[in-house]
C-alpha cells in the first residue's frame, strides 16, 4: 500500500517535491470559486484537527486561563511596581 502513486493533482503542497511544483500549480483552480473552496477545506481541516477534537481535557482550559493572567498581570505591572512597600526609596 505505501508504493501506491498518486498523481501530483491529488497530492498536498507538503506532498509535492520541488521538480513536480510547476506541474501541481498548473492543476490547481484559482477561479473564485476554486479558491473559497480551498479555504473551506482548510477552515474544515483546521476545525477538525484542533478544535472538534474526540477527546477533550482540562488543557486548553488551564492554556486560556494562564494567558488571561499572563495577560492581566502585564497590562497592571506599572501599577503594581509602584504599590510596593519600600523601606528606603
Amino acid at each position: 500500500m505505501a508504493d501506491r502513486i498518486v498523481k501530483v493533482a491529488e497530492k498536498r503542497l507538503t506532498d509535492v517535491k520541488l521538480g513536480e511544483l510547476g506541474s501541481w500549480l498548473g492543476t490547481r483552480d484559482f477561479t473564485p470559486n476554486g479558491i473559497l473552496a480551498s479555504i473551506r477545506r482548510g477552515h474544515d481541516r483546521y476545525f477538525n484537527k484542533y478544535i472538534n477534537v474526540k477527546k477533550g481535557g482540562i488543557g486548553g482550559v488551564a492554556m486560556l486561563l494562564v494567558g488571561y493572567v499572563t495577560i492581566s498581570y502585564v497590562w497592571s505591572y506599572e501599577h503594581l511596581k509602584h504599590d510596593r512597600w519600600r523601606k528606603y526609596h
